[in-house]
């Protein structure tokens, strides 16, 4: 087979992928919609890198997922209707089940019925639907995430996500890199990182990492989470804060000093595009009750408020390093931290083993071999 060349020249053999180009690997579950978005007898037209995907919700509750097409014309299924356990084509009324098979044709009869279309394994968990894009065969092999915090009734779950305009490595890079602190340094102090330690494993990678106040005060919404603390405490009074990949999802868990989870989140970035340059994160962010459960629910809005202003930089700053990708037209990337080494390597192993193609941005960007 012939190797697939960059645009200087090298190849997947002779050069290490630009992991900018290294396509998200479909033989896992994605959710594509939070549950609360498909309503009962009604359809959601959705993505996955390129490829559009209709859920439909039938009469009994159950969710399914097929291509988001009528075999016919094309025309998107999205725009048909449910009728009973099957979805009817808004334009001829071809009637397909969850299977994707078509079973009615209305001015044929059911006798000479035409081909289907590719229906997607399909399960709701935790509040969101899951599809599993890739190899039908595996999806029984490939379990959902087991998320206990957001089943437990000694949590407070918040669900969020937007739409980021980035690859989804520079996500799983932001949440990781714990040095990135200064970015937050409005809405949190200065705030000083110490990783403790990295584990990896075939399909995981995760670190350890404690925290020291520099300056500035500690904000009402981190002490929601952390606990209210004192600048400068030695290390056996801190928390520790685990962030790990579990390809594809992300996790971060933070333990109060006698190993107490008290903040549990669960992450996953979907590419929605076929160059994976637009991301929708699904996240979970589920924290623990305190003595007065009323006063965790009295506080969540400002908990809400910071978060948000925390998300709100993550995602300018990895908008920002997506731009400056397709400016230059290659990774040019100089880390130093063997977390994020180890991370990029990890990627591009999970990831699908094609290479996206340049976007037409970067056409007239210089380009050359990753400089990381």
């Amino acid at each position: 087979m012939r190797a697939t060349p960059f645009r200087d020249g090298c190849t997947i053999e002779t050069c290490v992928r630009d992991l900018r180009r290294v396509p998200i690997h479909p033989d896992h579950w994605y959710p594509l919609a939070w549950s609360r978005e498909l309503k009962s007898g009604k359809t959601l037209g959705t993505h996955f890198a390129g490829k559009p995907v209709v859920l439909a919700r039938t009469a009994s509750g159950r969710a399914f997922a097929l291509e988001d097409r009528c075999a016919h014309r094309q025309v998107p299924l999205h725009a048909g209707v449910v009728d009973g356990e099957t979805i009817r084509c808004g334009y001829h009324g071809w009637t397909y089940d969850c299977s994707g098979q078509c079973v009615d044709v209305p001015y044929l009869g059911r006798e000479r019925l035409p081909n289907g279309v590719r229906s997607y394994p399909c399960r709701e968990a935790h509040g969101m639907i899951f599809v599993f894009p890739g190899n039908a065969t595996l999806a029984d092999e490939q379990p959902l995430p087991v998320l206990d915090s957001v089943v437990n009734k000694n949590y407070k779950t918040r669900r969020f996500g937007r739409e980021v305009k980035c690859h989804y490595s520079f996500m799983h890079e932001n949440l990781m890199d714990m040095n990135h602190q200064f970015l937050h340094r409005r809405q949190m102090g200065q705030m000083r990182a110490r990783s403790l330690g990295r584990r990896r494993g075939e399909n995981w990678i995760e670190v350890d990492y404690t925290f020291v106040r520099m300056a500035g005060k500690q904000p009402a919404g981190e002490a929601l989470v952390f606990g209210a603390s004192k600048r400068g405490t030695d290390q056996g009074g801190r928390s520790v804060m685990t962030i790990r990949t579990q390809y594809p999802y992300q996790t971060l868990q933070i333990r109060s000093s006698d190993d107490a989870l008290v903040m549990d989140l669960w992450i996953v970035y979907v590419p929605l595009d076929a160059q994976q340059r637009t991301n929708r994160t699904f996240g979970l962010l589920s924290v623990r009750k305190p003595g007065v459960p009323l006063l965790l629910d009295a506080a969540w809005p400002l908990l809400v408020w910071f978060t948000e202003r925390i998300f709100k930089e993550d995602r300018a700053i990895v908008e920002l390093e997506q731009a400056a990708h397709d400016s230059q037209g290659a990774d040019w990337n100089h880390e130093v931290f063997p977390v994020i080494n180890e991370l990029r390597d990890l990627l591009r192993s999970c990831g699908e083993r094609t290479v996206i193609p340049i976007s037409q941005s970067a056409e007239s960007a210089e380009s050359g071999c990753e400089r990381s």
